[in-house]
This record gives structure tokens, sequence and C-alpha cells, in this order.
């Protein structure tokens, strides 16, 4: 099943003319493709270490000789431009081998977390149309492999199913190291015309923390736009850099973030497949890895790790920047006075642009722990009202944007990408925010994280923060109950940092002593939880926290009632 018209979008049917001309004007896009910096980085230091994964050591040279080898077995498979391949693999050297094998002859990847099982991995199979599906034989305790052969039964348009790293063969699945063995390099004119960077490259779907995942369609000029942005403000990347990945390269950010930065600037990827924070320190200190991207746990648990052992050496850190899941202002602000040589810097964005504003290298202090930085020169970032209008500075509400680097709809789904993406051209995040006067975004929640509370709106984030100031508190999520007076009001679910676990009246004391928080947004009831449910980028399931909460008022409420009863 190939990619057909009615499936995919191209950038002349998202673009105008005009805004088209516009984007390569200013230099936004160009026409490299990442096959071009891959031939280009192998041909000006062959030897130089491209990615390492902990089990191997891939260089310049021999990444894009297997790649390429890849590829060539791909066209064999009969893989042409545009169809979907879709990859479930760790953090391990060859993802980035077939990333690149895909790109060379056009395929579009469509990433899947490995921690999706039988259906979330039928949905995204189905959902793309994917001719090839590639996993690795066993990951973490699980048989991906005896997972996949009652989904390739039931998918017509899944042809082959490749395994990475099989100790044997499976019925008709194909082995990933037979098809990139080899010694030579095929040629341009074996492997076919290099496919333009406008063309479709990724299809990677949403999270699905609220709603069935979308795929979002991504050119390789939306990646790299980003990925540029990223590498002038953020990283300010060399080849001499290492880049530490501990997030899923299937992932929206470990793909740009991760992959993209580095292979455009030449620098090295030492990428980490299971997060474990003394482990992934470890590592750090055994590659010198310098700069690195991943979620908000990651950075909880690597500050706690180090608090613990002290003698984690990881001196050759110099950023460490955080995008998925909101950075409360205290652990910026410890991160930041116990490893003053490793910037975080938080970045803001989502499947759909990638990275839409960060925190830069020189911003203050202040703005570096109490916002999510400013928008990269291309986007025009708005705050909405609810009927559309943009609000005046300083006051919240819906974040907005156009930018270089949004994506192109969502796959198969022209309903919802016109949901999203508005006559304008400004694209709809779902998230609540606030703009200051010099430009610096802060992202105050969800807009399914309001909590309306006798008409007045709570940020959910807002009481998150204040609450994890608390010494008691290692974790915290708040979200909705509903009330029969009120409407709704504010349930937290804590993670305790000690044996203490705090009632409802002294969190209530501390939020107003302390914190000067209005009594309305202090949480009115409080479940305690060993940890909080994650996607595996480290984004809270609020959903399944409502869902938790309102199955427990509902046992609290007929325990209530037989006790009246009786």
């Amino acid at each position: 099943m190939s990619m057909t018209t009615a499936q995919a979008t191209t950038v002349e049917q998202r673009y105008s003319p005009a805004q088209l001309q516009d984007v390569r004007a200013h230099g936004y896009w160009d026409e490299t493709s990442l096959a071009h910096y891959i031939d280009l980085a192998a041909a000006a230091d062959p030897s130089r270490v491209a990615v390492t994964d902990g089990y191997g050591t891939l260089t310049r040279s021999e990444l894009r000789a297997q790649a390429y080898r890849f590829a060539l077995s791909l066209r064999h498979l009969g893989v042409v431009k545009g169809d979907r391949v879709q990859v479930q693999l760790p953090n391990w050297n060859e993802f980035v081998v077939i990333w690149i094998a895909l790109a060379r002859i056009g395929a579009v990847l469509v990433p899947t977390m490995p921690v999706y099982r039988d259906d979330e991995v039928k949905f995204v199979l189905d959902d793309s149309g994917a001719k090839i599906s590639i996993v690795s034989e066993r990951f973490r305790h699980f048989d991906y492999v005896e997972m996949m052969a009652p989904i390739k039964a039931a998918t017509p348009a899944l042809e082959h199913v490749i395994v990475v790293r099989g100790t044997s063969p499976v019925g008709d699945n194909l082995s990933f190291e037979d098809l990139s063995a080899g010694d030579g390099v095929p040629t341009d004119d074996e492997l076919g015309p290099v496919p333009s960077a406008d063309d479709l490259h990724l299809i990677v779907y949403t999270s699905g923390t609220e709603s069935r995942p979308k795929g979002c369609q991504h050119t390789f000029g939306t990646l790299s736009y980003t990925a540029k942005c990223l590498n002038d403000y953020v990283f300010v990347l060399t080849q001499d850099d290492v880049m530490f990945m501990p997030t899923p390269i299937t992932h929206a950010t470990g793909i740009t973030a991760g992959l993209v930065t580095s292979m455009m600037v030449g620098a090295s990827v030492h990428l980490f497949d299971v997060w474990e924070a003394d482990e992934g320190l470890r590592r750090i200190a055994a590659y010198r890895t310098t700069v690195s991207i991943a979620a908000t746990p990651f950075l909880q648990m690597a500050l706690a790790a180090l608090k613990k052992d002290p003698s984690h050496d990881i001196s050759s850190m110099r950023v460490w920047a955080s995008a998925g899941a909101p950075i409360p202002e205290v652990l910026l602000r410890e991160w930041n006075r116990l490893l003053p040589g490793c910037a975080a810097r938080p970045v803001y964005g989502s499947s759909e642009v990638m990275v839409c504003t960060a925190v830069r290298e020189g911003d203050p202090e202040e703005k570096v722990v109490a916002s999510d930085g400013r928008s990269f020169d291309g986007i025009v970032l708005q705050i909405r009202d609810q009927s559309g209008t943009e609000v005046a500075t300083g006051e919240e509400g819906e974040i907005t944007y156009t930018s270089p680097g949004l994506f192109l709809g969502y796959w198969n789904n022209p309903e919802r990408t016109a949901a999203t993406i508005g006559p304008d051209g400004f694209a709809h995040s779902g998230d609540l925010g606030r703009v200051d006067s010099e430009g610096y975004l802060r992202v105050t929640g969800r807009i399914k994280d309001l909590i309306i509370r006798g008409g007045l709106n709570i940020s959910a984030r807002e009481v998150e923060e204040n609450a994890a100031t608390h010494p008691d508190v290692a974790n915290v999520a708040a979200v909705s109950i509903p009330d029969d007076r009120l409407g709704e009001k504010v349930c937290a679910f804590i993670v305790a940092a000690g044996e203490h676990q705090l009632s409802v009246h002294e969190l209530g004391d501390y939020l107003h002593f302390e914190r000067h928080i209005a009594p309305q947004k202090w949480p009115e009831k409080i479940i305690y939880v060993d940890e909080l449910p994650s996607t595996a980028t480290g984004k809270i399931k609020k959903f399944e926290l409502r869902q938790r909460a309102l199955a427990l008022l509902l046992e609290e409420s007929a325990v209530h009632e037989s006790h009246v009863v009786g």
C-alpha cells in the first residue's frame, strides 16, 4: 500500500505559493536532505564516532554504509518513496541506521514507543497503512515477535516484519542484520534519486494522553528548521559535542532535538535505552556527553541521584534542556544551584510544532526558572481568548502559533487538521499560557486542566508548583473532581517525600502562610500514590488520575450511603 494524495499532505497543499516563498527567502527551509548531511559528515571525517548505545559504536562511515545497504534491501522488498515503515525499537544504534535508510529512499518513518502493546501498535499500523514493521526480538522481558504474529495476520497492508537483534528466525520474519550486512556502499544509481527536504519524512503519533493518538506529518524541512533553532539558541552544538539521549528517539523530542540537531552539525550521539538515574550518570561520565534533552522526571531522578551520591562526575555536561512536561520552579532553582556548570533550559513544544519556545543562553535567572522561554525567529506566537481574539500582554489564554516547523496536518484526518489549524494558519495548542512584555511565555496548563471552582478558573499547574515546594512532597499532580455545590474542586495526587503524609489541613496551612495562595486554590482532597502515571516521555496521564479520583469518590459515596441506610 503506497502513499496516496488523499492521505498525505504536501507542502503545496499546506502553504500558499507566497508563504512557501517567504519561508525559503528567510532561510527557514532549504533543499538540504538528511542524506546530504550524512554524506558530508562521512566524507569530512569518516572515522569520527557518530553514534553509540552502550552495546556498540558506529563511525560516520559505518553508519552511512550500513544505512545505505539496508536502504537497498528495502528497495528490493518493494519499498518505494512514500511507503510508511513502522519502527518500534529502544534507543539503539539500529534505529538511527533505519531512520537514515528510510530517508535516503524517501520512505516515511512511523516511530512507535517500545512501551506500546498490541492494541496501540495495531492502531498505528492500521492508521498509517505501514507496509513494513521493524521491531526488536525482545526488550525488557517483552517478546515483540510474539506480539506481532497475530497483528500481521490481521493487517493486510503489512507485508513484512523485520526483527532487530534476533537470536533465531521466526516464521517468515526477516532479519535486520541480514538485510544490512556486507562491506560495500550502494551507489546512487542503485538507491535512486535523493528525496527532497519537502517530501514527507515522518509521521509521529501524539502521546494520546486525552484521546486516540493522531499522526503528525513532518517533512525534513519542518524538522531541520526546529533543529537549527535549537542549535542556535539552546545547545550551540559543534562536532565536538556528544548528545546524551535518554529520551525515547521514537518520540518527537528524541528525533528532532536528539538526532536531527546532532546529524546536522556532525555531533556524536550516545543513546541510553533503559533509564535508571545512577546508570545514566555513569554513562554521562564514561562517554563525556555535553548536552541532553529529557522530560522533567528525568531531571528529578538525576538530581536525586546526584544528591545521594555526589561522586558522580557530570562535569562534561553544559546544557540539559527539558521538554514534554512542566518543570517546577523549585526543581530548576535547585538544579542550577547544585549544577551551575550545566544549564537547565526549559523548552516548550508538541508533536505538531516540535519546539515553539525555549530559554536561551544568556537569559536572566528569573526567566530561566519562571518561564518557558521566547519563540524562535519565524514563529508568531499569540495568546487568544475563547472567541479567538488576541488578549492583552500578561493575560492568560490559549497558546496559538504559526511556525516553519509546524506539521503539515494529521495523517489521513483532514477534519481534525482543520479543527487544529485555523484559516489564518495559526494552530491551536490546547495549552493555556501568558506572554510578558519581553516576549517570554509561561505555560500555565492545558485547557482541559482548568479546574473551575464556583466560577473561578484555577490552573492545575499553579496548584502543583506551589504544593511541590513543600519538603514532604516529592511529586504532585492536581486534577478536578466534581462537587455538587461548586461544580468542581481541587484534588491533589501526591507522592510523599518521606514517611509523613500531609493532611489537607496541613497543606492548606502551608499554602496560606508560606505561599500566600488563595484558599479556593487549596486541594480539598489528597490521594497518596507511590508514583504518578506517565507516558514514556514524562507527561502525566491526567485522564487516568481523574478516572481514579472519580472512582474513589463513588466508592466513598457508596460506603457512606450504606452506613446511612444501616
